[in-house]
């Protein structure tokens, strides 16, 4: 079943914007710095303290966010993206082919160290959408 969820793209503010969040929101707050992934050695030492990924839930929302701005750089407006969790493989297969009609795929699909299936495009009317299927809980 799909879900979609907000995700944020904070330029080394994320910790804070987050924070702020949830004093305003409320909800359980989670940081998963760079430092402390699989991919610290693969990125620059002054990004040791970027988040990698950051989620605040209760149970009406959840709201994910990352520090990780792309060669681009971080530009208002391209700053928050569609997050859709997928229920399969076939799934987000199908709805990355289907979305990326006419569009631009800025990341394909691939498998990540936190045992997903993983890409991000943006489509033809320039929304931003981020494909996850997560293999552990497949139904």
């Amino acid at each position: 079943m799909k879900q979609i969820h907000s995700y944020l793209t904070f330029n080394g503010n994320c910790r804070e914007a987050m924070a702020f969040y949830q004093t305003c929101l409320g909800g359980e707050l989670y940081f998963q710095t760079i430092g402390e992934s699989p991919i610290a050695d693969k990125m620059p030492l002054q990004m040791k303290d970027c988040i990698l990924h950051s989620t605040l839930r209760n149970s009406a929302f959840v709201i994910m966010a990352s520090d990780m701005v792309d060669d681009n750089g971080l530009i208002k407006g391209t700053n928050v993206s569609l997050m859709l969790n997928c229920g399969s493989e076939e799934e987000i297969q199908n709805t990355y082919q289907k979305l990326a009609i006419d569009g631009q795929a800025t990341h394909p699909l691939e498998h990540t160290f936190w045992g997903a299936l993983f890409g991000g495009l943006t489509d033809k009317f320039g929304v931003q959408w981020l494909l996850n299927f997560d293999k552990s809980q497949q139904q």
